[in-house]
């Protein structure tokens, strides 16, 4: 009688099944979380799970960082420089740019910069995965780019806004942020690869990546949905903003590729840390901001919705615009 296939094996075809159809779950649940959120009036209250949640997932991007070859990715000098020059050099320029579209209202500017300044660090490197990109050089660059822009992003705002602008925000809720989302979850997940590096619930919490992802986009799509309906009109005018972004990042990633003489995976990475933005976890910022800024949130998630469009066509079209050498 034959023996019947042990867990960790329908295990892995599962994990592999959802891995193979992430971009249509991740659409499903936006999909499904627009239709509760303007049809379920008490769907707002979804807001206060966003943050436990997101901590779990940026724990679980975390915990796929190699951190002990960080040393090593830091000695990948050209590659750091590169994603570090397209993205806290050359992102800016268009962000002041495509923002001045909207500078006379102060909600749509300071949540427009908060979530264009902010390099992605999580679904980036699915994406990026996906395209055929040099995905494990996007996580290892991971812990520099959140480094940096938090550093960063006070100063770019402080230029683009100016101080009465940014005076409207307290730092308590943002150091609140940081911590939780970033630094509990950072502490975490290097404690985790310290005391067993492939230890059997680390390899479980990384395979629940892909729906934390899930849940994520659910809740912040849920919880705002209502909030995007009411404010349709005034929020018309990021899509063709957000659409640009997205078009004008990726020429300018193939062409950062072509600088730097890259390889075509290294080139592809390039191209989709230009582009994806890291507007869930900026959005709990955005969230924080005073009464007068109440539009902020809805503007960050309407960029995760015109991004994710945006990925879905890119993960198509960037292995055209930068074939393999075999091509």
């Amino acid at each position: 009688m034959p023996s019947s296939p042990p867990v960790d094996a329908h295990l892995t075809g599962a994990v592999s099944w959802l891995e193979r159809h992430q971009i249509g779950l991740y659409l499903a649940a936006i999909v499904a979380a627009g239709l509760v959120g303007l049809t379920v009036p008490a769907a707002h209250t979804l807001e206060v799970a966003i943050e436990p949640v997101l901590a779990l997932l940026l724990f679980a991007t975390f915990l796929g960082v190699p951190f002990a070859t960080i040393r090593r990715a830091l000695r990948d000098g050209r590659f750091l420089v590169a994603i570090g020059v397209l993205n806290f050099v050359v992102v800016p320029v268009v962000a002041f740019g495509l923002s001045r579209f909207v500078d006379d209202e102060p909600a749509l500017l300071f949540g427009v910069l908060l979530v264009l300044l902010s390099p992605c660090i999580d679904y980036v490197i699915v994406f990026a995965g996906l395209a055929g990109g040099a995905s494990a050089r996007l996580l290892a660059a991971a812990p520099v780019l959140m480094l940096a822009q938090i550093l960063l992003l006070p100063l770019y705002l402080l230029l683009m806004i100016g101080p009465d602008g940014v005076a409207v925000v307290e730092i308590g809720p943002f150091a609140r942020a940081f911590v939780v989302l970033i630094a509990v979850p950072l502490a975490a997940a290097a404690a985790v690869q310290a005391v067993a590096r492939r230890h059997r619930a680390g390899v479980a919490i990384e395979r629940t990546m892909l729906a934390l992802m899930t849940a994520t986009l659910f809740l912040v799509v849920a919880s705002q949905a209502g909030a995007v309906g009411a404010s349709f009109g005034r929020l018309l005018v990021l899509v063709p903003i957000y659409a640009g972004f997205v078009v004008v990042m990726v020429a300018l990633g193939v062409g950062a590729g072509r600088v730097f003489r890259f390889d075509p995976p290294a080139t592809r990475a390039l191209v989709f840390s230009g582009t994806t933005r890291n507007s869930l976890v900026v959005l709990p910022l955005a969230l924080a901001l005073p009464a007068s800024m109440s539009l902020a949130p809805v503007v960050v998630v309407t960029q995760t919705l015109v991004e994710l469009v945006g990925m879905v066509v890119l993960v198509r079209v960037v292995p055209r615009l930068v074939p393999s050498l075999r091509g």
